[in-house]
């Protein structure tokens, strides 16, 4: 994105009118509200185009699986935030989805970008799938690090989550080169960086939805609004009966201080 002038000063989402609003071509009230589900709205919003049922329900079931995700540190600083400031339920909102990293709910824009990757060489160097993907995965492996969209600390026998968008998809018959690398990708890197590594939920989400005709550039966005749902579960919960302080007093248990210590203490008379 070019910094500075810029020459084209349009949008193409939303406009009004003394008697109207209109959204990607569509009056609000007319033709949306009460017409439209969220999740259809969501992909017009953001594409400029109705989804195809196939692409809803693929959509529905990515939002759905990684809505709620327990205590993870973005929820756990979106109710701390809330109980240090009951009425500012949107900085708490903000606390939640500013943690949410390459590491905590981001890591399915890295694998989708790693698999767009993955097949753009393939693409470029003229060879299949398979030999990308394990070209890829050795190429990890001699740079120490961890594949995108595999393994996990919990379900090391396979993320139950990913398995079964993986077979949505299939039943959906939308599944394409973005599931068949990750599959491949699946299939080789256990062997190649000696370990097991399942598909994980973080791989399964920018797979499908990306067959189902998603852009990359968009990928954040899913966890995003998913997340949102959550986090306000979680906010709604915490106005409710509280746990910020509980676990704020709980760190402070865990974590032992081993810095040096006051230099009145260390100088003490005999």
């Amino acid at each position: 994105m070019r910094i500075g002038k810029q020459e084209q000063a349009y949008t193409a989402i939303a406009t009004s009118d003394d008697e109207s609003i209109t959204v990607r071509g569509y009056d609000l009230c007319n033709d949306l509200i009460g017409k439209i589900d969220f999740t259809d709205y969501f992909w017009l919003l953001v594409l400029g185009e109705r989804p195809s049922r196939e692409q809803r329900a693929m959509m529905d079931a990515c939002l759905v699986a990684i809505a709620e995700h327990g205590l993870v540190p973005s929820v756990q600083a979106a109710r701390m935030t809330l109980a240090a400031g009951p009425d500012a339920w949107q900085g708490a909102m903000a606390a939640g989805l500013l943690g949410m990293g390459s590491v905590v709910a981001g890591s399915s824009e890295t694998a989708g970008l790693y698999l767009v990757e993955v097949l753009d060489k393939a693409q470029a160097d003229g060879t299949d799938l398979e030999t990308a993907a394990i070209e890829s995965l050795k190429a990890l492996k001699a740079a120490r690090k961890k594949v995108p969209g595999l393994g996990h600390p919990q379900h090391s026998a396979g993320d139950p989550r990913a398995d079964r968008l993986l077979e949505i998809a299939d039943e959906l018959g939308i599944s394409g080169k973005h599931i068949e690398t990750l599959r491949l990708l699946a299939k080789h890197a256990p062997g190649i960086i000696n370990r097991p590594l399942p598909i994980n939920v973080s791989g399964a989400i920018p797979a499908t939805i990306l067959d189902a005709g998603w852009p990359a550039e968009a990928m954040k966005a899913v966890p995003l609004l998913a997340r949102a749902a959550g986090l306000s579960a979680h906010l709604f919960e915490e106005s409710a009966r509280s746990i910020g302080f509980i676990m704020s007093h709980k760190a402070d248990l865990a974590i032992s201080y081993d810095g040096p210590a006051a230099a009145s203490k260390q100088h003490k008379p005999a």
